[in-house]
């Protein structure tokens, strides 16, 4: 079962629902489980700017894409939803353009109640399952919103992006597509995408992570002035991106600053390493930062993977092509090295099948993208094909409905599968 604010499927949202860990549920999509004598193969797509598929009921996946040229005009974009063939990955359903406003990756989930919803630019869209519009809602402030969460208890939380003013959090009720509360102001700009779980939402702020209950009493979020964490201080680190909650901590990785535009390979900022950095759910000052491989010049875009079943947390650092996995001792809060790997364009939120141990990345190499599968146990590659997109994926992946997944990168969606 999922989280419960969506629908019951394989994959409902972003990186499998609130808590981003990227994790196929094991009942329903158990694995690739890639043999000797198979290998990968891939059918492709030229799209619009692809960021994301999620899964509704069986047979059913649905594709979010968005418009790029006219932000360069200086005129608003606007954003797509399509239901797609799960085989030929063609259109079966498709909305109208959508309005959105400044271009930024949005978001889509399915919700419980059965509807498709859509953060993008500064609309929340409201949709059925032939991808026709319900109702919208124009966000209160006119910049990017990025993306969106939803609680246990049905409510939609949605953030507009930002590094020089403080982020507002603003949160939906499903069944009227309106404000269901005041908006709140948080303490700091916020560039990473919210995550939740059960009916508490984390922001991991430009220098710092914080986090809001949902108060059933006041009908509102409340801010937790008693767990917050500092992770930048003295350092010269740059903000944070997406954090991974595995139940008991928090996991995100710094350096996210970047000249990412078509690769994230040698687009650091900071001169420093970028670091994996964990926090304990319930004791923020339980904390500690570790850098990914210690190259000058690190940085992500993306979150870590954490593999709750074997203990193993994998991070890696996209500038400089490195990853790293460590065996994470919860007993003594100890992060020993597993298995480092160099020369790997990682840089996408990933996908892991915990039944088989298989790790799917992307490796951006040749001027082109490849997804790799990966045994997360040692780093060993079990399988590799070339999805053709000149740009390096940043984006989100999805479970398939058999031993395949599907894997979009900017200008193509690609379904991948064993043959």
């Amino acid at each position: 079962m999922r989280p419960g604010g969506y629908f019951d499927s394989p994959w409902p949202a972003e990186d499998g629902g609130p808590q981003r860990l990227q994790t196929a549920p094991i009942a329903s999509a158990p694995g690739l489980n890639l043999r000797p004598g198979e290998r990968l193969a891939c059918t492709t797509r030229h799209t619009l700017l692809s960021t994301m598929t999620v899964l509704g009921a069986p047979g059913e996946v649905y594709l979010l894409t968005h418009s790029a040229l006219r932000a360069r005009l200086g005129v608003p974009t606007t954003v797509c939803v399509e239901r797609i063939d799960p085989i030929s990955l063609q259109p079966l359903a498709r909305s109208p353009r959508l309005p959105g406003g400044p271009m930024w990756p949005g978001g889509m989930a399915l919700h419980r109640n059965g509807d498709l919803f859509v953060v993008y630019g500064r609309y929340l869209h409201r949709l059925d399952r032939q991808c026709q519009p319900l109702a919208s809602l124009q966000l209160p402030i006119d910049a990017p919103y990025n993306s969106f969460v939803v609680l246990d208890n049905g409510m939609l939380v949605t953030k507009n992006l930002s590094d020089t003013v403080a982020a507002r959090l603003t949160v939906v009720d499903p069944s009227t597509t309106a404000r269901a509360c005041p908006d709140l102001d948080c303490p700091e700009p916020s560039i990473a995408r919210l995550s939740a779980m059960g009916n508490t939402v984390y922001v991991v702020g430009v220098r710092s992570i914080f986090r809001y209950h949902w108060s059933d009493v006041a009908a509102q979020l409340v801010f937790d002035a008693g767990w917050r964490f500092d992770y930048i201080g003295a350092t010269g680190q740059s903000y944070g991106w997406d954090v991974v909650l595995d139940g008991q901590h928090a996991w995100f990785m710094d350096n996210g600053h970047h000249r990412y535009l078509f690769r994230m390979v040698g687009a650091g900022v900071s001169p420093t390493a970028n670091r994996l950095l964990r926090v304990s759910l319930s004791d923020a000052a339980d904390h500690q930062a570790l850098d990914v491989c210690g190259a000058p010049g690190g940085s992500i875009t993306n979150p870590p993977l954490v593999d709750l079943q074997r203990r193993i947390v994998v991070g890696y650092d996209s500038a400089n092509r490195q990853m790293q996995a460590w065996r994470f001792d919860p007993a003594l809060r100890s992060l020993m090295p597993l298995w480092h790997k160099t020369g790997l364009g990682c840089a996408s939120h990933m996908l892991l099948y915990p039944a088989t141990g298989e790790l799917v990345t992307n490796d951006y190499r040749r001027f082109g993208e490849e997804v790799v599968v990966l045994d997360i146990e040692t780093g060993q590659e079990r399988g590799r094909v070339r999805v053709g997109g000149l740009t390096q994926g940043v984006v989100f992946p999805s479970v398939g409905w058999g031993r395949d997944f599907y894997w979009c990168s900017m200008g193509k969606v690609a379904r991948v599968f064993v043959q």
